[in-house]
């Protein structure tokens, strides 16, 4: 196998998962929303109380912030945010899946924008979670810069063949 055709098919990969982002973003927006008229915190507690966990230890208690920031925010603002966060990832997959340049772009740009973030998080709260995020997103525009720079090569290189100057 070539690096065109490895290239390619990490692109449909990365194409797939984008779009099971979407997927996911819009199942969890519709979960959320079938919520709409429940009491979440108390959902919540049940849930720490299930697992037998006390609401005082971090992540129990990360949930229970979550939840009743949740509680404040706008339905419409929610479901504004996740909308575009599934569209965002459905036209990307779109793009790299039709092999497109302009996907590619959207790809980088749109994996890019969370790097700072993610290196913020890994220089404050070090985990190799974050670690691992980090370096996966950074293979992500790697691999669409690769692709964007070999299809720039094949352009000059039809460019310079004597087969483009007879015609």
């Amino acid at each position: 196998m070539n690096s065109q055709t490895s290239l390619r098919a990490a692109v449909k990969t990365m194409a797939l998962f984008e779009a099971l982002k979407g997927v996911a973003a819009l199942m969890a927006l519709l979960g959320l929303l079938s919520l709409l008229h429940h009491d979440l915190h108390h959902l919540a507690m049940e849930l720490i109380g299930h697992f037998g966990l006390s609401p005082d230890q971090r992540y129990p208690s990360l949930l229970l912030d979550a939840v009743d920031r949740l509680n404040v925010t706008p339905v419409h603002t929610l479901v504004l945010l996740g909308g575009l966060y599934a569209v965002v990832r459905f036209i990307e997959a779109w793009g790299l899946w039709l092999d497109k340049s302009w996907g590619e772009w959207f790809g980088v740009l749109a994996s890019a924008v969370y790097i700072p973030f993610e290196v913020r998080h890994v220089m404050h709260k070090s985990s190799w979670q974050a670690v691992l995020v980090l370096v996966f997103n950074l293979l992500l525009v790697l691999v669409l810069l690769a692709r964007l720079m070999q299809r720039r090569k094949e352009v000059a290189a039809r460019c310079l063949t004597p087969a483009s100057a007879a015609e």
